[in-house]
């Protein structure tokens, strides 16, 4: 839950009053004491204008204010010497979004309010009109990660590993990933042209956008065995996994097999959920502050698929939530691990609102497996190392899977 941004609010001004006409003399003590409250106003007022006021409140709370002056007059030059229009907002977006990049922490960002509902449907799966694909920038280029399963891509051939150039016939070439994606999406029933590079060879594809069919989780049972792929960990996803999870137990599968593939992760409490389908409120990961245990997360709901054979198949794109679940997993040596290291996100985010429908993503903590382990840029390393090329996926084969199954029959 993001917590409500606090704002000073300014000093009330008096409203006139009228008084009854009176013919006695006013004491003078009355009126020193009057011109010692008008002038002690006045300094309040003064403070409110220079911030004085709430800085002696922040030294008081414990919240002090960063003294801006050389923004302002970084502003005042700015606008006094450039040659064009300036947007304000624009300029107090870079601000908010320069001081926050300059934590050093690549987690922490500043989002502005079309960032902010962008990134919350990323996390709820609601994109509107689209075509059925998470890109990655791979080598500064953007690259389809995941086909998401009946939608327009899938249908029209795109495939895992394929190197947009061009949208619409404007280059990729140096452009942000956010940049790609916005274009890439748009009004259900029109058409978007893709360029891409696939194995060196340059394809066109023309794909009309339609309604994003993308579930987190859902399933399939394949010779016995439960698949259950899981493409990011948002609100739902505890629930669909664990109706997944039910549907196994009733077919009698004889094992099962969580594909986190791909997963860029989402929020710790779906993975404490979701980790709940196979551990019985065991810890599922530990955050500490500098160095200091903050808090312990354990798992939740009923394990009913505890005992059952599994294994978690994780890649390169596996990250956060995704390695908390293959962590605690694995440490409870409930399942184990193939595929190959995963990202290395070892931190975890509080989101915070901010005015004007901002967002900020803070990093509070680093988070710990049940065996103690941090995977900050180092990632988990599966039991079992299997790759998948890019030409096992043009061939249509899926060697990480074909492993996975194995492991458990």
């Amino acid at each position: 839950m993001a917590e409500p941004h606090p704002s000073p609010t300014s000093a009330p001004t008096p409203s006139p009053r009228r008084f009854p006409q009176q013919s006695k003399k006013i004491p003078t003590v009355v009126m020193v004491l009057a011109f010692i409250l008008v002038a002690g106003l006045g300094y309040v007022a003064g403070a409110i204008n220079t911030g004085t006021l709430w800085g002696s409140i922040g030294k008081l709370t414990g919240q002090t204010d960063l003294d801006l002056a050389s923004v302002q007059e970084t502003y005042h030059a700015l606008k006094k010497n450039f040659d064009g229009d300036l947007d304000e907002k624009k300029l107090i977006d870079g601000a908010n979004r320069g001081m926050v990049e300059a934590a050093g922490d690549e987690y922490t960002v500043f989002m502005n309010s079309q960032e902010s509902s962008d990134f919350d449907n990323s996390l709820t799966g609601n994109i509107g009109g689209g075509i059925g694909v998470e890109l990655s920038l791979r080598n500064g280029v953007p690259t389809v990660v995941r086909i998401l399963q009946d939608n327009p891509a899938e249908k029209a051939g795109v495939t895992v590993g394929d190197i947009i150039t061009a949208v619409n016939g404007e280059t990729t070439k140096g452009a942000s990933l956010d940049s790609v994606t916005s274009k890439i999406r748009g009004d259900i029933g029109t058409s978007v042209k893709l360029t891409i590079n696939r194995s060196g060879e340059e394809k066109e594809f023309s794909i009309t956008r339609d309604q994003v069919n993308n579930p987190s989780a859902y399933g399939e049972v394949k010779d016995g065995v439960g698949i259950l792929t899981i493409t990011r960990f948002d609100n739902n996803t505890a629930s669909l996994a664990r109706v997944v999870a039910n549907d196994f137990k009733k077919r009698g599968v004889k094992g099962v097999v969580v594909d986190l593939r791909g997963n860029g992760g989402g929020y710790v409490t779906a993975a404490q959920g979701v980790a709940g389908i196979w551990l019985d409120k065991q810890l599922v990961a530990s955050e500490r502050r500098s160095g200091r245990v903050t808090e312990e997360l354990k798992s939740t709901g009923t394990p009913i698929l505890a005992g059952i054979p599994t294994t978690v198949l994780v890649n390169e794109s596996s990250a956060s939530a995704s390695e908390i679940v293959a962590g605690a997993l694995h440490d409870h040596k409930v399942a184990t691990l193939v595929g190959t290291t995963t990202f290395g996100k070892g931190s975890v985010q509080k989101l915070i609102d901010l005015d004007a429908g901002a967002l900020l993503k803070v990093t509070i903590a680093r988070w710990y497996t049940p065996g103690g382990l941090n995977i900050s840029e180092k990632g988990i390393t599966p039991d079992q190392k299997v790759t998948r090329s890019v030409e096992d996926i043009n061939a249509g084969k899926d060697p990480q899977l074909d492993a996975a199954l194995k492991a458990v029959q």
